[in-house]
């Protein structure tokens, strides 16, 4: 084929086939192995789909990706067994018919032989190549892997297990697809934010990124919120590595300067990375009493390596009755205002730190759910307060939504968001 006259491959889509992943037993994660791959080759994934072991279906959804993306990644279905349709599916819709490969069947019989086996008369399907099909070697496995070129466009079929695709695939990556890509990349900045959601970011980010849209690449921005943060993505698809560094840079910083300190993290570095490394810094220790969170701030912080330098330690103080014994909360104030109330949550910090004799304090006290919630204070509702030795006490309430799990996550990132504030005026 003239490779000068062959369009670049700059779309792609998974299907990854069979029943098995429709079910709640699997997952299709050879999706996302491949999504970061073809992220290094400048390619740009446009959709994933998961398909039962049926050949209309399959053969329809086939169809409608090759009718939208110039590369087209099939997982599974490449087996000897006869729910194993990929090979036929594809030869078919492509118009290509099947021959078998007698290197294939030779080097498959000498895999059983090795094990002191024969080989099943019915391996021979593993051994059926579409015309013009490109065989990929499958070293870890019976199954080999096709390539096929059809007209601009690529065809690749890789078995599911991913000790046979992962190294299969890479393979493949830094020969045919990568001569197939004319020098492009995809280059990626993420900015993570707290304290602002969605709408909120969107209402700030949105006059800075259209600007961008019309730029020759664009810069593409995406906005997603998950639990307890916001992330920017920003994508760029160049040839040009250097100047596509740059502009994403610049364009980073200028989101920064427009958000400020809502951006907690460039690196990818989580809450509790960035929370502990300022503590580091400033030579800082800190300690929790936590109630509906049970433990899971420091959890978080001590996941870090290295937390023994600023985490002291703490307790968890789900009863009214250890709230004062572990930290010092007088009874009164929990019967005069709850225990889920701002004096209580200051008390707790002020009383873990005296105890530990931490820097900081931390004290978390709220409604996680699902029961437990009132009119006044529902479910959800978490008070939060953190103090130091010549600092005055900070403490907010915040009103939580989703499950029992969303809501402790929320209020130890609300609690971790408040540390890094006060250490970045610090």
């Amino acid at each position: 084929m003239d490779r000068v006259s062959v369009r670049p491959l700059a779309t792609a889509e998974i299907i990854a086939v069979g029943t098995e992943m429709l079910g709640t037993t699997r997952l299709d994660t050879n999706s996302l192995f491949l999504a970061g791959r073809l992220g290094d080759l400048g390619i740009d994934l446009r959709a994933k789909s998961v398909v039962a072991d049926d050949r209309n279906r399959l053969r329809d959804v086939f169809l409608g990706a090759m009718s939208r993306a110039d590369l087209v990644i099939l997982t599974g279905g490449l087996g000897p067994t006869d729910d194993d349709l990929t090979r036929e599916v594809v030869a078919t819709a492509l118009d290509r018919p099947l021959s078998e490969d007698p290197a294939i069947v030779a080097h498959i019989a000498a895999r059983f032989e090795r094990r002191g086996l024969r080989m099943p008369e019915v391996n021979r399907r593993q051994a059926m190549v579409p015309a013009g099909g490109i065989v990929l070697d499958n070293p870890n496995g019976t199954a080999p892997g096709l390539m096929i070129e059809h007209g601009d466009q690529v065809v690749v079929l890789l078995p599911g297990p991913p000790r046979e695709l992962k190294p299969m695939f890479d393979r493949l990556r830094d020969s045919s697809l990568a001569q197939r890509t004319g020098g492009w990349r995809i280059y990626r900045r993420t900015l993570f934010i707290a304290g602002r959601g969605e709408s909120h970011v969107e209402e700030v980010a949105q006059p800075i990124y259209s600007r961008w849209t019309g730029e020759t690449p664009p810069i593409e921005t995406t906005i997603l919120a998950v639990p307890g943060q916001v992330e920017l993505h920003l994508m760029l698809r160049s040839a040009q590595a250097k100047a596509a560094e740059d502009r994403l840079l610049a364009a980073r910083d200028e989101l920064i300067n427009a958000l400020k300190s809502d951006v907690f993290s460039v690196d990818g570095q989580s809450m509790e990375e960035v929370v502990g490394a300022l503590l580091r810094e400033r030579g800082m220790t800190i300690s929790a009493a936590e109630s509906c969170t049970g433990g899971l701030l420091l959890s978080r912080l001590t996941e870090v390596p290295g937390s023994s330098e600023y985490v002291l330690g703490g307790a968890v103080t789900y009863s009214n009755s250890l709230k004062t014994i572990f930290a010092d909360v007088p009874a009164h104030l929990i019967e005069q205002y709850g225990a889920v109330s701002e004096p209580v949550a200051v008390a707790l910090a002020d009383g873990i730190r005296a105890r530990t004799g931490a820097s900081l304090g931390i004290g978390i006290t709220g409604i996680a759910g699902p029961g437990g919630g009132s009119p006044e204070k529902p479910v959800g509702t978490v008070a939060i307060a953190l103090t130091g030795n010549q600092q005055p006490a900070r403490v907010r309430t915040v009103s939580l939504i989703g499950g029992r799990q969303m809501v402790r996550f929320q209020a130890t990132q609300t609690a971790l968001d408040m540390v890094r504030r006060l250490l970045l005026q610090l």
